[in-house]
């Protein structure tokens, strides 16, 4: 079941976002809970305009009234290209540059792939292990932007990616969006977290939304088989909802 939030406009959108995960983190290392029950929080991050831009607005909130103790978060991600971090197509850098290097988290308790152009198979075996020693359990919450297709991480339609069942991470080296060399958490690594956060703004992206809420064919619309183990929250704003 998929539990719909319907803000109405991007920026409100990032808003709630924001303000909820503050929340849901400050709430967890308070009662010491979340899925490890060591009130770690363990938060799977997105890039794309929507998963960027909710870093920012997490940062401008925390700049604010800091309620997040980042000693106690690590950080993992849903996919990255397969470039250095500090390029700019690399998630992780955009991450870092939206929130990470401005809050007080530990750098080991940062997460990243490990890419660096060349080769990816054994970037993914490491990550795959390093999630299982981390989060056995899960992880609290798994961001996902969406493409107007409906892929999610980079496990678009048809693709043998969208169909793995077994591993967690896998690399991919033909991806319909350039540049076609990533590693990406699959949808039985979504599935782990105990909730996953769809953030979708925009008109191109109707049906896929629509393809969200009635829980279509995942292979179809790979955003549809993505879903929580407590919930499920689509995140969707008015301009996004018009096919509902």
């Amino acid at each position: 079941m998929v539990t719909l939030r319907r803000p109405d406009t991007l920026s409100t959108l990032l808003d709630q976002a924001a303000t909820s995960l503050i929340d849901v983190v400050s709430a967890l290392q308070t009662t010491g809970g979340g899925v490890h029950a060591d009130g770690v929080a363990r938060l799977v991050l997105t890039g794309g305009g929507a998963g960027i831009g909710l870093l920012e607005r997490v940062r401008e909130l925390e700049d604010a009234d800091s309620r997040i103790d980042w000693s106690r978060v690590h950080v993992f991600f849903g996919d990255d290209r397969n470039v250095p971090v500090d390029h700019e197509d690399s998630n992780e850098g955009q991450a870092r540059d939206a929130l990470l290097n401005h809050v007080d988290i530990p750098e080991a308790n940062i997460h990243g792939i490990g890419l660096d152009g060349g080769e990816m198979e054994e970037a993914a075996r490491a990550y795959e292990q390093l999630i299982e020693e981390l989060a056995p359990n899960g992880f609290d919450i798994h961001l996902l932007g969406m493409g107007h297709e409906g892929h999610i991480n980079t496990l678009f339609p048809h693709t043998d990616a969208v169909r793995e069942t077994q591993r967690l991470v896998i690399a991919v080296t033909d991806s319909p969006k350039p540049p076609a060399e990533r590693v990406t958490l699959t949808l039985p690594a979504v599935r782990r977290a105990e909730q996953v956060w769809l953030l979708v703004s925009g008109k191109d992206k109707a049906q896929a939304a629509k393809a969200i809420v009635d829980r279509a064919n995942f292979e179809e619309w790979p955003a549809a088989g993505a879903e929580g183990t407590a919930d499920t929250l689509l995140y969707l704003t008015d301009d996004a909802a018009t096919a509902l």
